[in-house]
């Protein structure tokens, strides 16, 4: 009986000490978070510190026109070898040969339907072979059909998953193993503000862009927690509607506010969001904390809001 009572007893204390040094590292845990949450205020008042990438070798998918032509400039201008990636290749052709001007960092020209794996496959083994292994991918080509769900085809329905989603896994598949190469590397991937707020005419799109955010929330955890922990990072962008061609009908209340943004505009800030290392950037900056915050209300309030401000696409068949 008094065996019992102090085997009782000891397991008892062993629980509370178990559930005290639980509460401890609780209470730390969460001192550290408030530790780092302002530094982040302190830094966010502060200029960036932004890395050095005139070695880096960058490929970026979709830079025949848009916010991927500006890129590959902007990535050239800043002296790291380019590998752009199209479809098209005349259009390709000319964003080669405006980067070729800046007499600043290689520019490579490579024409692939990213949608498609096998392609995918077979390029990362000529870009290895012709350039070297890569150690920054930017995940930037995307379609955008812009009308109502009903008025969705099944083709048009499946081609934008395969051109926004499905891509992004065969390129991050196809050239992950270049950047484990390296024990370096960098993943930037496009999402849109899309995939943070749904809209009307953009059902297919928006779950796409979603799609995306997922990924790449995924990917950073499984890189997290294995043997590329702090070797390979990830940065996902939510970009506002971008004056590429893609918006056919923009919808916008406040233009001098929320108008559209100049694809070379958004290229400086991906850039720039890559060069600090960001996990994510909305652009403007100020889009995600809005989205955070109005969470935080009550639906209708966030809905009243959404309202107000009134912004999308209205349908490409009108």
């Amino acid at each position: 009986m008094i065996e019992r009572e102090i085997i009782h007893t000891t397991t008892a204390s062993k629980r509370l000490f178990d559930v005290l040094q639980d509460v401890l590292q609780f209470l730390l845990l969460f001192l550290r978070i408030f530790l780092e949450m302002f530094i982040m205020l302190i830094q966010k008042v502060l200029p960036k510190r932004l890395k050095d990438i005139s070695g880096e070798v960058v490929l970026i998918t979709g830079t025949g026109h848009g916010i991927g032509r500006e890129l590959a400039l902007h990535y050239a201008s800043l002296g790291s070898t380019v590998i752009c990636v199209d479809i098209n290749e005349k259009n390709n052709q000319q964003t080669v040969q405006k980067a070729k001007r800046l007499n600043l960092g290689n520019v490579h020209s490579f024409i692939c339907d990213v949608s498609k794996r096998a392609e995918v496959m077979a390029l990362a083994d000529r870009v290895k072979a012709e350039v070297g292994p890569i150690s920054v991918l930017v995940n930037n080509v995307g379609i955008m059909p812009t009308h109502p769900i009903l008025q969705q085809s099944a083709e048009e329905i499946q081609r934008v998953f395969d051109v926004n989603v499905f891509s992004q896994f065969w390129t991050i598949q196809a050239f992950l193993s270049h950047m484990e190469e390296k024990n370096r590397g960098h993943i930037i991937a496009l999402s849109s503000i899309a995939g943070v707020v749904g809209l009307s005419n953009l059902v297919p799109y928006c779950a796409t862009k979603f799609a995306v955010r997922g990924l790449m929330e995924a990917l950073h955890e499984e890189l997290r927690e294995g043997p590329y922990r702090n070797m390979i990072k990830t940065t996902t962008i939510f970009p506002y509607m971008t004056n590429t061609g893609l918006c056919k009908h923009p919808k916008v209340k406040f233009p001098s506010i929320l108008g559209l943004l100049d694809p070379k505009e958004v290229a400086m800030r991906i850039v720039e969001a890559h060069r600090s290392d960001a996990l994510e950037a909305t652009i403007p900056s100020c889009l995600l904390h809005i989205n955070n915050w109005t969470r935080l209300l009550p639906d209708h309030c966030g809905l009243m809001l959404k309202d107000y401000i009134d912004s999308g696409v209205e349908s490409d068949l009108i």
